[in-house]
């Protein structure tokens, strides 16, 4: 069982300690990894005009390293400037596939000053991996996050 509040400690722990935004991203998507077993590939994607770019990841190399805003969960996500949890991937039509194993996908927009600058991407093989207390994590992280970028 996950002690999200032990991840959330080293989560501060870590990105209060970074010196960069590279760095910063680097650790979350690490600790993401490596704490959370259900997190079968964590990336970043960070903004870069109408498109999200694909930064610091673990898992399977993916595709989409270049997503336009609106266009995927991804870019519906950065368009609603809001959270997207994705029980089915497969009964999403806005699912851009990257890996055939992959069955859920949860989405955090990194949000500064009503402006999207990056997102947290998570997808599981697991069907309905990401509850509350996900989304409650990962939306503590993009807080955390956008303080750095």
């Amino acid at each position: 069982m996950t002690d999200y509040a032990a991840v959330a400690n080293e989560i501060r722990r870590a990105l209060a300690t970074a010196a960069q935004a590279d760095e910063a991203m680097t650790h979350l998507v690490s600790i993401l990894k490596a704490r959370i077993p259900a997190y079968t590939w964590v990336g970043i994607y960070r903004r870069d005009g109408t498109d999200l770019v694909l930064g610091p990841f673990l898992g399977k190399p993916s595709p989409h390293t270049r997503i336009p805003i609106g266009r995927g969960i991804c870019g519906a996500a950065a368009a609603a400037k809001a959270t997207i949890v994705v029980d089915d991937v497969n009964a999403d039509p806005r699912y851009l596939a990257c890996s055939m194993e992959t069955q859920s996908e949860i989405v955090v927009p990194v949000v500064r000053d009503g402006v999207v600058l990056a997102e947290i991407d998570i997808d599981s093989d697991t069907r309905a991996a990401f509850g509350r207390q996900d989304q409650d994590l990962l939306e503590a992280a993009a807080s955390l996050l956008a303080e750095k970028l």
